[in-house]
């Protein structure tokens, strides 16, 4: 006979579950201070800030306030990341809760808990940078760890909202190992390998000083030094296939995940974001990129990074390419069911 105890719900404590209702708004604040975090680095950088404080982690041996214009910036985008590291690690700690109390699966914890250990690096990142005074190796880590960051932080608030699902229905243990084996289809990689590259083509025209020397479209004036030319050109040229792969995989999850709630909206949002990051990159050339419309440009730019992302997570989470149905069968988008077979019930 069974104990009382044995058939009792196994709720969370009510301490932790007032708590973990949090979650998912700590989660989706971690990633929008996170792209305020890039947004306001690349300014920093396009404002030539970068050695404004030329010491880590007080500027010019004081904590604030800061009168000088690149010292502010510097010390600003310092503050920013000290609150982008306390929000980070408030969601992985809720996280690893959530999976404890709640029995969820690690789809949050995991990508929370890498959230947090890459923003020790990036932070890391920025006092070798200081030190180093702004060398290129040290700032190309940088901005990758920054990279990294948006994209960990993105993926976290995505698991934070749509929890993993493999079909409508109960799945059988093997059903849901076969339904593991793939998740999102090949549009979906490549687009968001595409953006990460797109970025960071960006950042070598920013690095090499070249944003003034390519003012027409779609190729450079004559006359203007190799060096600063050879960036405008690899980006361009990486923009017109990386903005055909986003666009692609816009379409794609527009037309075949429809089922899914909130797809849509996400989809629309990376078309929309890839079209107006190109127009504001295509004005910035012809106008010798005033620091302006270069501002908006990277926060076009690292807003395509942040939907790709957020979209193929999207899928990821739901199967949306290899949706499972029923146990044994697996049916890919836009095709024919592909079946599997089933696991022996003799």
């Amino acid at each position: 006979m069974d104990s009382p105890a044995a058939n009792r719900p196994n709720h969370p404590p009510r301490g932790a579950s007032k708590w973990l209702a949090w979650l998912p708004g700590l989660a989706i604040s971690s990633a929008v201070a996170a792209y305020v975090l890039i947004v306001f680095g690349s300014h920093v950088r396009v404002s030539d800030s970068g050695m404004g404080c030329p010491d880590w982690p007080l500027c010019s041996g004081s904590v604030g306030p800061i009168y000088e214009f690149h010292a502010l910036m510097e010390q600003t985008h310092r503050y920013i990341a000290g609150i982008v590291t306390i929000l980070a690690f408030l969601t992985a700690l809720l996280a690893y809760r959530a999976r404890t109390h709640l029995g969820q699966r690690a789809t949050t914890v995991r990508p929370a808990v890498f959230t947090a250990g890459i923003i020790v690096v990036q932070i890391a990142l920025g006092a070798v940078t200081v030190f180093a005074g702004n060398g290129a190796p040290t700032v190309a880590a940088h901005l990758i760890a920054g990279l990294a960051m948006l994209g960990g932080a993105t993926v976290t608030a995505i698991c934070a909202l749509v929890p993993a699902r493999e079909s409508g229905t109960a799945l059988s243990q093997a059903a849901l190992s076969n339904a593991t084996e793939s998740r999102l289809g090949r549009v979906g990689w490549v687009a968001i390998s595409a953006a990460g590259v797109l970025f960071v083509s960006g950042s070598l025209v920013v690095n090499a000083e070249a944003e003034k020397a390519c003012a027409s479209f779609p190729l450079c004036p004559s006359g203007q030094p190799g060096d600063l030319v050879w960036p405008h050109l690899l980006h361009r040229g990486i923009a017109v296939l990386a903005g055909i792969a986003l666009l692609t995989f816009s379409v794609h999850a527009w037309r075949r995940w429809s089922g899914i709630p909130g797809a849509r909206a996400v989809a629309a949002t990376l078309a929309a974001v890839v079209v107006a990051t190109a127009t504001l990159g295509i004005v910035s050339a012809l106008l010798k990129a005033p620091p302006g419309w270069e501002d908006l440009h990277l926060a076009g730019a690292a807003a395509v990074l942040a939907a790709s992302i957020a979209l193929a997570t999207l899928g990821w989470l739901t199967h949306a390419d290899y949706p499972v149905d029923e146990p044994g069968h697996r049916t890919r988008v836009g095709g024919s069911a592909e079946a599997q077979p089933a696991p022996s019930t003799t």
